[in-house]
């Protein structure tokens, strides 16, 4: 399928336009600068979006695993984890923002690749709704949080299941004495705002969540999910299970 061509009245693009030098240009190196509120500049090589079944960090893996049924992956990128569970035999719709990570996802054989806002998608049924890589982030806020998850009840079919992965940033907080200094009377010190960059390709500031496991229990509960932490690792990242209640 050839790429979709990108309209002048595109927004930047830079995560698509890095997908695209990597895929279709041969530009190993390529790789996205993220300009974030609290650490500066990090930087998201290309090549890490399309990782393979071999090359899956253990919580994805465990993710991928506990898919069942009608899947949403939200937040499909370069739909790695989509085409993975195609080839199980199960059904996938992809959504991302990025034009040109959907128009290469359509290309690699994701069959369901949509061009869409999770908050305006509107289709229900679904069994599983994916949100890998920090995709829960989108909420951008402990408000945002509640919205997110109650707009997954609309997606979700009775009993249906919410697997994200997350991180608690409190650690980047921590002095030097094993201290952390936050400010009780400031926002929520996991809310995050970014921008990405690719070769002069800027894109929008977003805000993002990182959220502790025990304060997305507790949204989750408040929300009408049961929330079960399925696994984690030794770098504060965890996976989370939310089960809507029957």
């Amino acid at each position: 399928m050839t790429p979709e061509p990108v309209q002048p009245d595109t927004p930047p693009d830079p995560l698509g336009l890095a997908l695209r030098d990597y895929w279709h240009h041969g530009k190993a190196d390529a790789r996205i600068t993220v300009h974030s509120s609290i650490t500066g500049e990090e930087f998201i090589p290309a090549a890490y979006l399309f990782r393979d079944a071999t090359t899956l960090p253990g919580l994805e893996q465990i993710a991928l695993d506990s898919c069942r049924g009608k899947v949403l992956d939200a937040g499909a990128g370069a739909g790695s984890h989509a085409l993975l569970l195609q080839e199980r035999g199960l059904a996938v719709t992809a959504l991302d923002l990025s034009p040109g990570a959907v128009a290469l996802m359509r290309e690699r054989g994701v069959a369901d690749a949509q061009l869409v806002d999770l908050f305006a998608f509107h289709e229900g049924g679904y069994d599983t709704l994916l949100m890998l890589m920090n995709g829960i982030g989108i909420a951008g806020t402990l408000a945002g949080l509640d919205r997110l998850l109650d707009h997954a009840k609309t997606l979700l079919a009775p009993g249906g299941q919410l697997l994200c992965d997350s991180t608690d940033i409190l650690y980047m907080f921590q002095e030097d004495d094993g201290s952390v200094w936050i400010d009780l009377n400031g926002d929520y010190y996991g809310e995050v705002t970014y921008r990405m960059e690719y070769e002069g390709t800027t894109g929008e500031p977003f805000a993002w969540l990182f959220v502790a496991p025990e304060i997305l229990a507790d949204h989750a509960e408040a929300r009408g999910y049961t929330c079960e932490i399925v696994a984690a690792d030794d770098n504060d990242q965890y996976l989370a299970r939310l089960t809507l209640k029957k």
